[in-house]
């Protein structure tokens, strides 16, 4: 990523004249914190911590934009600041948008019945930055979440607001359309010339082990030193005992599909939709996000047997992906043989019989 020169960037200055407005003002949580939305919130993380239930439960600190969300109807209270700052970025040519990344402060834990309240601000857009996907700004906002008059937590978003980067025939890529549905599942390659590559994950110094182990072809689990429970995705400490050391075992490659979604809409262009994302549960007992390969989209199914694979997307990134064993598509085909010979049987043994049910 390069920064270029203040001086030139006319737009960035006219931008900068945002900076400390408002997003936001006494907006407050459609619901209270609550217990039933706890609970959906563990199930999916597959966080067992005691502390987030009982009668004397609090909410997953992480949660805490999940407390601020408006929904499809979304919040009153929103100023038309951000909204102004977005259409400048779009009348300049700046259209796409990624959001790269968040930070949260914890300051008082939150409680089923709190209800929250919470203001909005446009902390900071960074001066015009080129990167891989094209050139733009970081657009950071900071949300101040309260309980009464009191401060419960912080949440940072930013987003790259960017004009596509050119292919070097100096056209601008084009945005690709979703594709019919297809049985086949595509070859695996490297993405075509002029396609944008598919987006980096986010390192930090939490999970940079983990993606050390992806260059080198191992999937590695983290392990809490003092209760050796496993966890992922990595997590600067336990969440069973709060224990802050660990050490990593590998995964052996096994599991299966608990659950996946079929993605057709929005497209996106390093990608070729419909595809499956799925969520896998290791043989180990984590789980993780990542694509199935080795079958259509639409013959992945729960409880489906995987093993894991490393596939090279470009020069550079390197992801796990989760491969359908041959056994089950195996078995698929025997369970459809068979139905297809008993299905012939039946329609040999209705050819015998008369319409009185006798022998003809």
């Amino acid at each position: 990523m390069t920064q270029e020169p203040r001086a030139s960037d006319e737009l960035g200055r006219r931008l900068k004249a945002y900076e400390g407005q408002a997003a936001a003002v006494s907006a407050a949580g459609k619901d209270p914190v609550n217990a039933p939305m706890i609970r959906h919130w563990c199930e999916a993380m597959g966080d067992a911590n005691p502390a987030y239930t009982g009668p004397d439960a609090i909410a997953p600190p992480t949660m805490l934009q999940a407390w601020t969300m408006g929904g499809l109807s979304g919040h009153t209270g929103r100023s038309s600041a951000y909204d102004e700052l977005l259409t400048l970025l779009d009348d300049s040519g700046c259209t796409s948008v990624v959001a790269t990344d968040c930070e949260q402060e914890y300051i008082r834990p939150l409680r089923p019945g709190d209800e929250i309240t919470f203001d909005a601000v446009i902390e900071s857009v960074s001066d015009r930055k080129t990167t891989k996907l094209g050139t733009g700004y970081f657009v950071t906002t900071r949300m101040d979440i309260r309980v009464g008059p009191e401060l419960a937590g912080t949440h940072r978003f930013r987003i790259l607001k960017y004009a596509p980067a050119h292919r070097r025939d100096g056209r601008a890529q084009k945005e690709p359309q979703p594709e019919k549905p297809r049985r086949e599942e595509p070859p695996q390659r490297k993405p075509a010339q002029g396609r944008p590559p598919r987006p980096r994950p986010v390192v930090n110094r939490d999970n940079a082990g983990f993606w050390e182990g992806v260059r080198e072809r191992r999937l590695l689990i983290q392990r809490c030193t003092a209760c050796s429970t496993l966890r992922h995705p990595w997590l600067p400490g336990c969440a069973g005992c709060g224990h802050p050391e660990w050490d990593t075992v590998e995964a052996s490659g096994t599991g299966e599909v608990y659950s996946y979604v079929v993605m057709h809409h929005p497209p996106f262009p390093a990608f070729d939709p419909p595809y499956a994302v799925a969520l896998i549960e290791l043989t180990e007992g984590v789980r993780m996000i990542s694509n199935v390969i080795g079958v259509p989209y639409d013959e992945v199914r729960i409880g489906m047997p995987v093993r894991l694979e490393f596939e090279q997307y470009d020069e550079e990134l390197v992801l796990p992906v989760f491969r359908a064993c041959r056994a089950s598509r195996e078995s698929r085909a025997s369970r459809e043989s068979r139905a297809s010979r008993e299905s012939r049987a039946s329609r040999a043994e209705a050819s015998r019989v008369g319409v009185e049910g006798r022998p003809v």
